[in-house]
């Protein structure tokens, strides 16, 4: 080792060494002073650490602060025993661990002056009248202020009173419904036909029984009556529903059973999509199914006819609607083999135009 390396190590040593004493001083004196604040408080002095001793015992030093005495003379130390859990059970009112207080001296809330019995009892003559601020108004339910799901409502609808006009025919198209009712029964009437060559080509009429049944759906009993087309009138029993499905589209789901066993079925789709607040463009799906072929009214049993159609309206106010659309038709079976019969198309595209209003 070189003579400076020497020196380094002498001066480091040197340097730890002069540390450790200096801590060792500081906590020393720390301890101290913690000693002489722990005597100088009330309860806190030389007889902790020693219980036998008293006065000269002690190695440490005297408080100089005369609270001690005061302290002791103010507040003396109890000298009574601890009391075990019998002697607590056999005071006044502890019996058993009861919470029974009325028992033990002074606690006695009946016996303190305008402190009567806690509960029961009658109400003392000057109680105060909780009707004393009702103006004379007894309690009872407030007019006007209840629920209002028992008001009744009434609608008139007609979604579609147009003009039409296909390759080999023109006529009027109208499509209206009304109810009246509550928000759990109504009355709804349906009404749906056809004018073609200025006779009634068809038309469909229904009175349900409409009762909701959850949010946004209700179902639908009742009556259906079909007439026009030159063949016989027929009358079906309706039930369905009606509501709206995910993704916000109108359906209407109905089944019908009529005379001799015959069944029909209904479907209808509709879905709004606001192009803007006035612009509203309308899809709409519809298709018939029978069970039977009813000749008369050139009606085929299975899927008879289905119809597509798009309209845009204009929304004036929310009551008044112009729109212009397009409808494209087609009759499937036995209802297409009819049709052929009595030369009528099978496939057919209309153009409309009409007016959506309501009230």
């Amino acid at each position: 080792m070189n003579p400076l390396q020497l020196k380094l190590a002498r001066s480091s040593i040197a340097v730890a060494t002069a540390s450790f004493l200096l801590g060792f001083t500081v906590s020393a004196i720390a301890q101290s002073d913690a000693s002489k604040r722990m005597d100088d408080m009330p309860g806190m002095g030389a007889n902790m650490s020693d219980p036998t001793s008293k006065g000269g015992a002690s190695n440490k030093v005297a408080p100089t602060s005369p609270s001690k005495e005061l302290t002791e003379k103010n507040n003396p130390r109890s000298t009574a025993a601890p009391m075990d859990l019998g002697q607590v059970q056999g005071m006044p009112g502890m019996k058993g661990g009861s919470s029974d207080m009325k028992d033990m001296p002074g606690m006695n809330m009946g016996s303190m002056p305008g402190m009567g019995p806690m509960q029961g009892g009658t109400p003392p003559p000057d109680a105060r009248n909780p009707d004393a601020h009702a103006e004379g108004m007894p309690k009872m339910a407030m007019p006007g202020m209840d629920m209002a799901d028992d008001e009744r409502f009434g609608r008139i609808l007609v979604n579609e009173l147009e003009y039409a006009k296909g390759r080999d025919a023109r006529g009027q198209n109208l499509n209206v419904e009304a109810w009246y009712g509550g928000d759990y029964n109504k009355l709804w009437i349906k009404a749906e036909g056809e004018r073609r060559a200025g006779r009634l080509d068809a038309f469909r009429t229904e009175a349900l029984w409409d009762h909701a049944i959850a949010t946004f759906w209700s179902t639908q009993l009742g009556l259906r009556h079909d007439n026009g087309g030159g063949g016989r009138s027929r009358s079906w029993l309706a039930f369905g529903v009606q509501g709206l499905a995910p993704y916000w589209f109108e359906t209407e789901a109905t089944a019908y059973v009529g005379s001799g066993g015959a069944l029909a079925a209904r479907l209808e789709l509709r879905y709004d999509l606001l192009l803007t607040q006035k612009w509203i463009l309308q899809p709409k799906l519809e298709a018939n199914f029978y069970s039977k072929s009813d000749p008369q009214r050139g009606i085929g049993s299975g899927l008879s006819d289905m119809e597509l159609g798009v309209r845009l309206r204009y929304e004036v106010t929310r009551q008044l609607a112009p729109f212009i659309g397009v409808t494209w038709s087609k009759k499937f079976g036995n209802t297409a083999a009819y049709a052929r019969q009595a030369g009528e198309r099978v496939r057919d595209t209309q153009i409309v135009a009409g007016v959506r209003l309501w009230f």
